[in-house]
């Protein structure tokens, strides 16, 4: 039910347990994750008032239960869970960072949980690229990009939407830079090359994007839609056509 977007369907379930296990209290917590609503809140706090203390060392309840309450509105309760846990794993500063960010645009609180966190992972460094991303603030999330040494495909599509976003001839300097230095096998994501060509475009290469879309092999709607935008902006309208013609050839 919680895979499948249908958390009410999940707490109905729930409800009909007599004596909930770990699991089954962690995809509550995660179905009102989903529903962000008052009522949602409120089982949470009922919910997590009534489980065995033995619970909260479990690292995954924990994780689940403080972006539920990120989520559904309570960031005072979920600080308090959180600097009152002893031991906290990376998770858990991910669901507060990622949640401060996109939740409640609480910048300042975010970066202080990560720059808190000893161990980064990439998975970390993704959650504060988007909320940069987010909240438009493309200069820091290309800073933190530059502090990552082995980047993931997720970390440059997020640097390439920055990149989108800051639309100057420095930022295509930076696209056409990395685009060069990936791994091939990366080009076979697309969601990365719609981000590259969104990104090339943003910035003004069209020549480059063309290119670039040309070339691909499987081309996705997203590829078209990212050049047909860039044209239209620009207002090149030929190269509007030809990018019909080629999407009506794909089908």
């Amino acid at each position: 039910y919680v895979h499948n977007n249908l958390p009410d369907k999940a707490i109905d379930l729930f409800n009909k347990i007599e004596n909930p296990n770990d699991v089954n209290i962690i995809l509550l917590f995660n179905s009102c994750a989903q529903l962000k609503t008052k009522e949602a809140l409120d089982l949470v706090k009922k919910i997590s008032k009534q489980i065995p203390k033995s619970f909260y060392s479990n690292s995954h309840l924990l994780t689940s239960l403080l972006d539920a309450l990120m989520k559904c509105g309570d960031v005072a309760q979920a600080e308090s869970l959180f600097y009152s846990s002893k031991e906290k794993v990376l998770p858990m500063y991910g669901a507060m960072m990622k949640d401060a960010l996109m939740k409640c645009g609480d910048v300042a609180h975010a970066e202080s949980l990560f720059y808190s966190s000893k161990v980064k992972v990439l998975s970390s460094y993704g959650a504060m690229m988007k909320g940069y991303v987010h909240n438009n603030l493309p200069d820091k999330a290309i800073d933190l990009f530059n502090k990552i040494e082995n980047h993931d495909d997720v970390n440059i599509i997020l640097l390439f939407n920055s990149c989108a976003q800051l639309k100057t001839k420095e930022t295509l300097d930076l696209v056409k830079k990395i685009s060069k230095q990936i791994p091939k096998s990366f080009y076979s994501n697309p969601h990365l090359l719609t981000s590259l060509l969104d990104a090339l475009m943003k910035c003004g290469d069209v020549a480059h994007a063309e290119s670039l879309f040309y070339s691909s092999k499987e081309k996705v709607l997203p590829m078209y839609g990212a050049m047909m935008k860039g044209i239209n902006r620009l207002n090149i309208y030929d190269n509007v056509e030809l990018i019909m013609s080629q999407l009506f050839i794909s089908f």
